[in-house]
């Protein structure tokens, strides 16, 4: 699918993974590669590709020259929601900002080929389109239209913003873009637990843990 607009990357990698034992999320392997690398696959086309570390030291997510770090804004806002503000704010100073954002949880390391132009397709007119599976939302997975929420930083740092990415969406026009069901199972189910890392390494075919090297 030949694009028209502009359309930036973000990875959600702020995890800090407690119900794994304090692991970096982003350090996980499943299918041979760090989920930070795995989950940046079906984002190579968009530029440029922006990493939300939250009050992570980036070092520690070991980034590739071709991503951008972002840290939180100041405040007291947390999780996907300020991941998104840092992002949206980080791009309202390039001189050509793009024109739609697209989120991807690090934890999900099923995302499918083609997921940015099928977002794209099912964001339509809307301001933003959250993807799902069986009718669960995954609000970390989604597309944004940055003109929609370009307030968001000013909001954050005033504290007036939405606490989540489904509140966020709430206010917006935004639709639920739901993927087929197929034998493969969940493209977005992620990893919080030592039981669901377990599970996505079995699903990959791989028996690999925290990176150590």
């Amino acid at each position: 699918m030949a694009r028209t607009i502009r359309v930036a990357g973000l990875i959600l990698a702020g995890g800090r993974g407690e119900r794994l034992g304090g692991t970096i999320k982003s350090e996980l392997v499943v299918g041979g590669l760090r989920l930070l690398e795995r989950v940046a696959l079906p984002l190579a086309d968009c530029s440029p590709l922006l990493v939300a570390h939250g009050r992570l030291d980036p070092a520690q997510l070991r980034l590739p020259a071709h991503f951008r770090p972002v840290p939180d804004l100041p405040g007291d806002y947390a999780g996907p929601l300020a991941g998104l503000a840092a992002a949206v704010a980080h791009l309202a100073l390039l001189a050509e900002p793009p024109e739609l954002l697209v989120c991807a949880a690090v934890d999900a390391p099923f995302l499918p080929t083609g997921y940015v132009d099928w977002l794209i397709a099912g964001l339509g007119p809307h301001d933003a389109a959250i993807a799902g599976y069986s009718g669960q939302p995954y609000p970390t997975n989604s597309i944004w239209r940055l003109a929609r929420i370009a307030q968001l930083p000013a909001e954050v740092l005033a504290g007036t913003a939405p606490r989540s990415l489904k509140s966020l969406a709430a206010r917006l026009d935004s639709v639920l873009q739901d993927w087929p069901r197929t034998a493969a199972g969940d493209p977005f189910a992620n990893i919080n637990t030592p039981e669901e890392l377990a599970e996505m390494q079995r699903r990959a075919g791989t028996s690999g843990g925290v990176r150590e090297d």
